[in-house]
Order: C-alpha cells, then structure tokens, then sequence
C-alpha cells in the first residue's frame, strides 16, 4: 500500500512523504541525502515495506516539500523535530530509523536527543562532521548565486563511482537534484556547516549499522569507521564498488544489510530480541557482503537438522561477533583470513574466500600474489605452492565467467 500525505494535517506543516507497507507491521522511516527526493531509497523500499511500514520523506525544497518548513537558519535539529512531527501525525510512537548521508545526521541527533523514540538506527553514508564547515558555506554561497546547476554538473563525481555514473539510475537521481530549491538547497548546505555530533555519539544505546560505500568521497570511510568505534555496540559494513549512494549503485547489499538489521525478533526490530537474535542478524548481513548472496543462499539451502546448529554458530560467532567488529576493516580481515587458511592448509575454504575477496572488489589478484608470498615466506614453500594453484584457479574460472558475459 502507498499512501501520499496519509494524514488530515494540512501539506505544508508536514514533509511530504510516502507510507509503504501494512499499518500493523512495524514503523521505520527512511531519511534521504542532500539533492535527493524520497526515491533515492527506490532500492529498498518495496523489500522493507514487506516487513515494515515504511514511512520515507522529502527534505524542505526537495520532492515535493514545500521549501519554506526549513525557515533561515534552521539545522539537522529542526529536521530531526520535523521528522518526529511527521511521525506524530502518523500515529507513531517508536520507529526504527535509516538514512543517508545528511538523513542519517537527521538520524543520528533523534537517537541522541530523542532515545525513547528510536528502536534501531542505520546510518548510511553519513559522518558525525561532514568535513570542514568553509566548504559547505562556499556551496551555499554558489547555489545562491548560480543556482543548482554548478552543483548538479559536478554531484555524479560525488555521488557515484566513474563506472556507474551514466547508467539510467544515476541519471535519474542526477536529474531529480536539478529540480530542488536553490534556498532550500543552501540552507540545507548550511545546516551541514554547523552539524557536529562526534562528541554525542557514545550516548547513542539504539542497535546501530553504519554502512560505507568503498569509494565514497563525500563522506569517506574513515567517517563511517569513526561512528562505528564511537557508538557502543554498532556494526560497520564497507561496500566495495560503492561511492556516496550507495544504496542507488548497489542496491541490493544494502537493501540485504537492512532487512538483516531491522529484521522483527532481532535486538534491533524489537526491544524483547536475545543477543544472539542480533548477533545472527547482523552476522548474515556481514556473510552475505563478504561472501556474496549466492553462496550464502546456497549454504542456507543446504542446511539439515544435523548442520542447522553449526550454520547458526559461525553466523553468530564468526560472522556477527568478529567480522562486524569495527577495529580492522574488510579488506585487512580477507587479507588474514587468507593467511590462516594457507597456513592450515585449508583449500577448499581458501578457494572459497579467494573467489569472494577478487569478486568483490576488495582485493585484486595482485593483492593476492602478495599475501601468498608473505605466506610463503612465514607458513612455507609447500603450503604457498598449493595455494598459488587454488588462487590461479579461481582467477581463471573468473576472468572465464567475465570473458563470456
């Protein structure tokens, strides 16, 4: 079901907004990114909607908000009161909360200023401090006196890697952010200016995912590691082959690293979850990045009664308790990973894990020419030499795979 302007308040004192999915089911509101309408979460939203209601919104100037809800000089805590007056005015109480780049910053202040409001939290592509405030006021001063074009012929360099940035969904949402109010849009600029929640960050106790894209210049993954170290508990996923959108570019790990972490029974779609419910759903959506969907869909279609327990185990243990552990990042992790399985001898799983890893993105096969001679020097000749062949097996079958496509 999609419901436009679902409630009797008149338009212009609510964003305008798009409810998706059953009234019972539980509410999660989806923030969008500076220049972009409601359906930057195009990717998302109809899977969510199946176990949510879906509540995604407009910023002031964008879509179809009136510019004006967003008054001079007005910041991410008169959106945050915003988003909670639209919520209000929905009959929602408590809601889980997603959002991208500055609908993220929207997300972070409602879960440190508003706790009894959030249930769970995703921020994607978004910072504590979107870098220094001269930049974001220099923007504003542009888009004031040049309108939106200058920042519309530079945002595909921002917002999308050089591969996908003239496919038809980058075009699409290229197009959208030539539509937005130039007023709206500077002072949106300068409500990133003055946004700094570094120091608030470990007051946060709603179940965190941050999720990066790999190649993200706009808010580099040093800023997503930076809310994952600082808020108790989070758990961090890094995109390979995603910039700024990274839910436009790879729609479906991100649209998977939600439903895993706003998931009803888990810790982070209900407060009555178990550890472990949570420990497991954050560790599915780690496998799945990792590894890839196919072969996790393939591992969980193979499950018996006899392996169930195991399957269980290492997506909790492995998966949820140290691959989401913040400290080393997905590429470092491989890169031991690898090692190990050398040392140990273990081909199948190394196979395994060299085809994830070139798959991926996150390493090439130089990269892994130079761990396996790092390991012939610290675990053996022998044990590299069988290594190197599993390794240019599967770059063979690989590069097969690419040639025939």
């Amino acid at each position: 079901m999609t419901t436009p302007h679902s409630s009797g308040v008149p338009a212009p004192r609510l964003l305008h907004h798009q409810v998706d999915g059953s009234p019972a089911a539980p509410p999660l509101i989806l923030g969008p990114s500076l220049g972009t309408s409601l359906a930057v979460w195009d990717g998302q939203a109809a899977g969510l909607a199946r176990s949510h209601r879906v509540v995604r919104w407009d910023l002031p100037g964008h879509g179809g908000s009136p510019a004006a809800l967003l008054p001079a000089g007005g910041g991410v805590a008169e959106l945050g009161a915003q988003v909670l007056r639209l919520a209000d005015a929905l009959g929602v109480g408590r809601f889980g909360y997603a959002g991208i780049s500055l609908g993220g910053a929207v997300g972070t202040w409602l879960a440190v200023h508003h706790p009894d409001r959030i249930t769970s939290l995703a921020l994607v592509c978004s910072s504590a401090r979107f870098g220094e405030p001269q930049a974001w006021r220099e923007r504003a001063r542009l888009v004031r006196a040049e309108g939106i074009g200058p920042v519309a012929e530079t945002a595909a360099g921002r917002w999308f890697t050089a591969d996908f940035a003239g496919s038809p969904a980058a075009r699409a949402v290229l197009d959208g952010l030539r539509a937005v109010d130039p007023e709206a849009y500077a002072r949106l600029c300068e409500a990133l200016a003055a946004h700094d929640l570094r120091g608030e960050l470990a007051g946060i106790t709603a179940p965190t995912l941050v999720v990066a894209g790999r190649e993200d210049p706009a808010t580099p993954v040093a800023h997503a590691r930076e809310l994952a170290d600082t808020i108790p508990g989070s758990t961090l996923i890094e995109l390979p082959g995603a910039s700024h959108l990274a839910g436009v570019e790879r729609p479906g790990p991100v649209r998977t690293a939600l439903l895993n972490h706003f998931a009803p029974g888990t810790a982070s779609g209900t407060a009555h979850a178990t550890d472990d419910a949570s420990r497991h759903a954050a560790g599915l959506a780690v496998r799945r990045t990792v590894l890839g969907d196919a072969h996790v869909d393939r591992a969980m279609a193979g499950t018996t009664p006899l392996t169930a327990v195991f399957q269980d185990f290492i997506t909790r243990y492995a998966w949820g308790e140290v691959w989401t552990r913040p400290g080393l990042d997905h590429r470092t992790r491989r890169c031991l990973t690898l090692t190990a399985l050398v040392a140990l001898g273990h081909h199948g799983e190394l196979a395994m894990h060299v085809r994830a890893a070139l798959s991926s993105g996150d390493l090439t096969a130089e990269d892994v020419q130079e761990v396996l001679l790092q390991a012939a020097v610290y675990c053996g000749v022998p044990a590299a030499n069988a290594a190197f062949a599993v390794a240019d097996r599967i770059l063979a079958e690989i590069t097969h795979v690419t040639e025939e496509n």
